[in-house]
């Protein structure tokens, strides 16, 4: 793993977290839907109430991994959050935790920074360089 996959992973975790919540509002929102079919044919008092129970299972099958996802996610962070102040240059130890703690873009750590975009990439590259790797593994 390259110093860059690993600073990495919180990001994509985060983006897996917002998908599952993203999940578990659509079933939400077909949890209180509800139609109702009018006939003379007798039906299954149940039918109804199976769907809801289904979907509510899902429901909380989704919250139960998002949960287990966000312990992730913390417990990594603050891996992260060691192994970037183990970075010695100040400016490259700011620019990490923005793009990598903070999920900042490119631009708003230039604006920020007060240096050009192009000027924070080869500053990033230097960073990258900074991170305590052994062996394609985690050192931080």
């Amino acid at each position: 793993m390259t110093a860059k996959e690993y600073l990495s992973q919180a990001f994509h975790i985060d983006q897996h977290i917002n998908a599952k919540l993203a999940q578990v509002a659509a079933l939400r929102d077909l949890a209180t839907k509800t139609s109702v079919n009018y006939s003379d044919m007798p039906g299954s008092p149940n039918r109804v109430t199976d769907k809801m129970e289904r979907t509510i299972l899902k429901i909380i099958d989704l919250e139960r991994e998002i949960d287990a996802e966000i312990d992730r996610l913390v417990d990594l962070k603050v891996e992260l959050t060691h192994c970037i102040q183990s970075i010695a240059d100040a400016d490259c130890r700011i620019l990490s935790e923005m793009r990598y703690l903070c999920y900042k873009t490119w631009e708003d750590i230039a604006d920020e920074m007060n240096y050009t975009v192009r000027n924070v990439h080869l500053l990033h590259g230097k960073a990258l360089q900074m991170v305590p790797m052994q062996n394609g593994q985690e050192e931080c």
